[in-house]
């Protein structure tokens, strides 16, 4: 089921300044629903709608990507956003980051935008040794007609993967809270390899997520940090298997 919240009236930043493009953020919710009203408050300066696939009458533990990716980017056209991006419920962007969303809109051609994905071991720091510090994930783009997107049913990206869209780096972070908690870094490692046992759609596999070997963090910097506070309630926020891989 989707529901909605767009603003009909387009944003502009002065008052005699040129629109700035319609935003609509996208993202779907099942395990933690009740992590999107804090969601919204983050993006709301960032974004002049949201679509979001309500999930929790789905099936099993997991339900199809491309199939949730599909019907948001459907209605996504259907209210004419013309530029989307695709969040998750337990991400934070950093403070600031609305300032920049003027600048990224005004590239030119066919510019899918990456943000640095931090994962979060503490409220307020992220690990950054190895892998963990290279995270960025393409999520922002300008909708176009005759976009061809990928049909891979875990980890697919969920831009256009026309080998003629440049991805480019807008150096804003997004917190991911998910692996603040080891029992959520144990419970996304077991879900995913319970998804993809033969680990085809990721090359690195999937026991690094909870490998705690050598790990570095550091502490978000000044005047880069999230809104609002996190607050944590033990929960998985995930599906729980009744017997998980290992």
């Amino acid at each position: 089921m989707l529901n909605e919240n767009i603003n009909p009236k387009p944003r502009r930043r002065f008052f005699f300044a040129r629109r700035r493009p319609r935003i609509v953020a996208l993202f779907s919710y099942r395990f933690d629903a009740h992590l999107v009203p804090d969601l919204l408050q983050n993006i709301a300066p960032l974004v002049d709608g949201w679509i979001a696939f309500d999930d929790r009458a789905g099936d099993g533990v997991f339900t199809s990507e491309t199939a949730r990716r599909r019907a948001l980017m459907a209605r996504a056209r259907e209210v004419h956003a013309e530029w989307v991006l695709f969040v998750d419920p337990d991400e934070r962007f950093e403070e600031g980051a609305a300032a920049r969303f003027g600048e990224l809109t005004r590239a030119r051609g066919r510019v899918v935008w990456g943000f640095n994905i931090r994962e979060m071991y503490s409220p307020d720091a992220y690990r950054v040794d190895g892998v963990w510090g290279q995270k960025e994930r393409p999520s922002m783009f300008r909708l176009r007609e005759g976009q061809v997107f990928s049909d891979m049913p875990v980890h697919g990206p969920c831009y256009p993967i026309e080998p003629k869209h440049k991805k480019l780096s807008s150096g804003l972070n997004i917190y991911h809270l998910k692996m603040i908690a080891p029992e959520r870094r144990q419970a996304r490692r077991d879900l995913y390899k319970h998804l993809d046992p033969e680990g085809a759609h990721q090359r690195i596999g999937y026991d690094y997520l909870a490998d705690e070997t050598g790990i570095e963090l550091e502490t978000i910097p000044p005047g880069r940090g999230y809104f609002p506070k996190h607050r944590d309630d033990g929960a998985l926020w995930m599906a729980e298997l009744p017997h998980p891989a290992r």
